[in-house]
């Protein structure tokens, strides 16, 4: 088969769906390779680079999509809702779009790539199996995203991380508080850490609790008097309101201690829990630091605007929405092994086979056939056919 790498269209994406280093295991599978010109140039990756692994490089990003049975995006339609539309023609039947594709946050974006007939797969549905850790692209991105909030962090705060002793006296470590213990939340524990800071960590599943404590940070715990905080897939749910009042009780506590505060708490297809009131926001220290890194669906912190730097009663407020762009290098590498290995699950024999009694496929294949067919989607089309008001005559 031939496999398209087009380049990314999403504003300030630096990040490409496969690196140089990633080509031999397609190649090795009988697969060819055709990159556009350019496309990891912001990721540090050369078209050069991609020749000598014997990809071919071609300045026509309609040749790409025309010529390609599978294509690899960092961001379709749906995680690229706008600047996607442009691809849409170049789309074809039977064509399989391995990619982001944000199916249950725009679900409606769904039925255009149905239109097209192709196969379109949303890698950020991979189920939260052993064996699809290797397929993982939320987990690989949110490790780079856990990693650097920290460093964004530590950039942008007053003080340093470590404890020092010197000839002028002792300056104390920073406190850091991480919200959220999932991919994301471990690595900015385990970062902070390195850099010498003192680390509390909160997670609503008190199952995360002995991982928290392995990494050296201290556990932030609330009784939950018997309620399950675990939803499908080992993702955090929804809570009760009487749950949600004692949270934010204890959060005002532990936040007005904390001199950086790191956010990640994010239920796939929702809006993102407000975890940080403006209230809190005024009982910081001066000088202190918010990371909310789940800004791009509404932020933890009420007081976040998406990609921008907000100051408020003397506390700094960053909401990047995609920190993996920022490391795009390494960001590509992960990103790209995560694929190329879903890609074997959908072949055989050199050819596209979609078995649907394979888990990690039957589980992220959108659309088929012209028609969607996974049915978290189809359920959101329906509510939202339902909630449409009548036209009026």
């Amino acid at each position: 088969m031939r496999i398209g790498i087009p380049t990314e269209t999403f504003p300030q994406e630096r990040r490409v769906a496969l690196t140089p280093d990633a080509i031999a295991a397609l190649t090795k599978a009988g697969h060819e390779v055709i990159v556009q010109a350019g496309a990891g140039d912001q990721a540090g990756l050369p078209d050069d680079q991609y020749r000598d692994k014997s990809a071919k490089i071609v300045a026509d990003r309609a040749e790409v999509f025309q010529s390609a049975e599978v294509l690899f995006q960092v961001r379709g339609l749906g995680a690229n809702p706008e600047a996607g539309r442009a691809d849409l023609e170049l789309l074809h039947d039977g064509q399989a779009l391995l990619a982001q594709l944000d199916p249950l946050w725009k679900p409606d974006l769904v039925k255009l790539l149905a239109e097209r007939k192709v196969l379109a797969f949303a890698l950020e549905l991979m189920p939260r199996i052993s064996r699809a850790q290797s397929m993982d692209v939320l987990s690989s991105q949110a490790t780079v995203a856990g990693y650097k909030s920290v460093l964004v962090a530590a950039a942008t705060s007053p003080r340093m991380f470590p404890m020092f002793m010197t000839a002028a006296g002792t300056i104390t470590p920073a406190h850091v508080f991480v919200i959220g213990a999932g991919v994301a939340g471990l690595q900015a524990i385990a970062t902070a850490r390195r850099l010498g800071a003192v680390v509390k960590a909160y997670d609503v599943r008190a199952a995360v609790k002995e991982q928290i404590e392995s990494l050296g940070a201290k556990f932030v715990e609330i009784e939950m008097e018997g309620q399950a905080a675990e939803g499908s897939g080992g993702y955090a749910k929804e809570m009760g309101e009487e749950f949600i009042r004692k949270q934010r009780e204890l959060m005002a506590k532990v936040v007005a201690q904390s001199h950086i505060v790191i956010t990640t708490a994010a239920i796939p297809g929702r809006k993102s829990p407000l975890l940080i009131t403006g209230e809190m926001v005024q009982g910081m220290m001066p000088g202190s630091i918010i990371v909310d890194l789940a800004a791009e669906r509404g932020g933890n912190c009420e007081l976040s605007q998406p990609d921008e730097t907000v100051v408020a009663h003397g506390v700094t407020i960053l909401a990047p929405t995609n920190l993996p762009g920022t490391v795009p290098l390494h960001a590509s590498q992960m990103f790209a092994r995560n694929v190329v290995t879903f890609l074997k699950e959908l072949t055989r024999d050199g050819a596209l086979a979609v078995d649907m009694d394979n888990e990690v496929v039957k589980e992220t294949l959108l659309t088929r056939e012209g028609e969607v067919v996974h049915p978290r989607v189809l359920e959101l089309l329906g509510q939202a056919a339902a909630t449409e008001k009548p036209r009026t005559p």
